[in-house]
């Protein structure tokens, strides 16, 4: 089965890691299948991006001339802002589209409204959308570079890397014998995917937990453990990560109300003192206070989502700049 044709809206099967297995490093399709030494370089490159973009009005022009489409047929905040910032920040040339307004209202298809942009000199694209596997289509049929600003249920990879960031930092560099809790809508979660492919490559292990409706069937083959409770799961964890509630993406009937997913399910004070001692705190975003996490969490001192954020401007400016590297190897 070819998976990069997957275009519906399932999730995409275990094993669509080989969404990676493109023919050079132009593409940044998913976590799953890539290889350690490179998830360490890609770190390494946004800690080093991090230290020169917190220097004032700090800008490069190592993207000079390379134009780039972030083509986003869902919604976004962050992601999308901090491919802009970086793409700016790096001296590219950059645009931006949505689906309303586009083209796509009259009926084109998305493969050749980016064949329209793509002609116009366009040298990257950075894809979001709901269908999994949509980003690996279009490196399939696209002479630019495909980056996958997340896919459907499939994966979300600078969110991945973004969130390893974090924890190298948390827990000084070191992933080997560290465990992450990942707490609620596992099965609807994108970041949770990246998250579990990337932490097990580096060598640690993961918890995940979350009402049975959330968890998908395939849980135990992406090689993760799962806990009956989130106590159980965060109980001596070096960390946890909060899902926002992905009701968008829900069936109705999933959960029985969100007062009893706070109660049962939220990250509150008394669960953060289940981990050992410093264990980071982090949330993709958008947060539901009081839903997925606490306030007094998501404002305390063991709490990660700010520093999130600030790291995914940096790894946005590693993975942009390893994939215009190797679209000048390739020409």
């Amino acid at each position: 089965m070819d998976r990069a044709v997957l275009m519906n809206d399932a999730p995409a099967p275990h094993g669509a890691g080989a969404f990676l297995r493109a023919p050079d490093g132009r593409h940044l399709l998913g976590l799953e299948g890539l290889p350690r030494e490179a998830l360490v370089r890609l770190l390494e490159s946004a800690a080093h991006y991090r230290e020169r973009l917190r220097t004032p009005r700090w800008t490069s022009d190592e993207l000079k001339g390379v134009a780039i489409c972030n083509a986003f047929f869902e919604d976004s905040t962050r992601t999308r802002v901090s491919f802009e910032l970086a793409e700016q920040r790096l001296g590219a040339i950059h645009t931006t589209f949505t689906a309303s307004g586009s083209s796509l209202s009259k009926g084109e298809s998305m493969l050749d409204t980016l064949r329209v942009l793509t002609a116009m000199r366009v040298s990257l694209v950075v894809v979001r959308h709901r269908s999994a596997g949509s980003p690996a289509f279009l490196a399939r049929h696209l002479e630019t570079g495909v980056i996958n600003a997340g896919d459907g249920e499939h994966e979300h990879p600078t969110q991945g890397l973004l969130d390893l960031l974090t924890l190298s930092d948390a827990w000084d560099g070191r992933f080997e014998g560290r465990r992450l809790a990942i707490v609620g809508d596992i099965a609807h979660s994108r970041v949770a995917r990246s998250a579990i492919f990337g932490l097990t490559t580096l060598g640690a292990a993961v918890t995940i937990a979350g009402p049975p409706t959330l968890i998908p069937a395939e849980a135990e083959t992406l090689g993760c453990a799962v806990a009956g409770s989130v106590e159980e799961a965060m109980r001596g964890a070096d960390g946890v990560m909060a899902l926002r509630l992905q009701r968008e993406r829900m069936e109705s009937g999933l959960l029985a109300s969100v007062g009893e997913y706070a109660k049962g399910w939220g990250i509150d004070r008394e669960r953060v003192a289940l981990m050992r001692p410093g264990a980071p705190v982090l949330h993709p975003g958008p947060m539901n206070r009081g839903v997925e996490i606490a306030p007094d969490v998501a404002d305390g001192g063991e709490s990660r989502v700010f520093r999130q954020v600030e790291n995914g401007l940096a790894v946005r400016c590693a993975v942009l700049a390893r994939c215009a590297s190797a679209l000048t190897e390739v020409s």
